[in-house]
């Protein structure tokens, strides 16, 4: 008889732990995120996207980097073309193509420059597309470890005027507890 009182007292003395869900999760910030993208992507364009698990920039940046690679290399091979020709005609040699021995030499003059402005020009893109995928990249890191909820909201609003009787357009910012 004991045995049983002993064993309801027990149970009787436990104590319920309530335990409130709250809505708000914990993540951990890595500070340094947005500077291993940059040197990802400074080291190998594109990889830094990977990193930020945005694989559908990856062509972009490639595309970009190649076609500006593509046009500064394709301007290069005629800038060199007509400057030969041109050195070529200074020296007295005859042209071998009919192109070429049609044009004049003051066109032969434009046409470098024209090259040699599309090719420095190709060059600068170069240089930014590549800095602006490290620039995305870094970018991306950071905004990525931002909470956005569905509680959080920031939208257009319609709001009836009674006074003038016209609808007035506005901002509203909702936070939903």
């Amino acid at each position: 008889m004991f045995l049983l009182f002993g064993s309801t007292s027990v149970s009787a003395q436990e104590k319920i732990k309530i335990i409130q869900n709250d809505s708000l999760k914990s993540q951990s910030i890595d500070p340094l995120r947005p500077a291993k993208a940059s040197f990802f992507s400074a080291i190998l364009p594109g990889l830094g996207q990977i990193y930020n698990k945005k694989y559908w920039k990856v062509p972009l940046v490639y595309g970009a980097i190649c076609t500006s690679t593509y046009l500064y290399i394709d301007n290069h091979k005629k800038h060199n073309l007509y400057r030969d020709e041109y050195k070529n005609r200074l020296s007295g040699n005859i042209s071998d193509s009919e192109y070429m021995a049609r044009l004049s030499e003051s066109q032969l003059i434009a046409a470098q420059k024209g090259f040699q402005r599309n090719r420095d020009l190709s060059a600068l893109f170069m240089v930014g597309f590549y800095v602006l995928n490290i620039i995305d990249a870094n970018i991306d890191a950071a905004l990525s470890q931002f909470n956005v909820s569905e509680e959080l909201a920031f939208k257009p609003v319609m709001i009836n005027n009674n006074i003038s009787s016209k609808n007035d357009f506005g901002f509203a910012f909702n936070y939903s507890f």
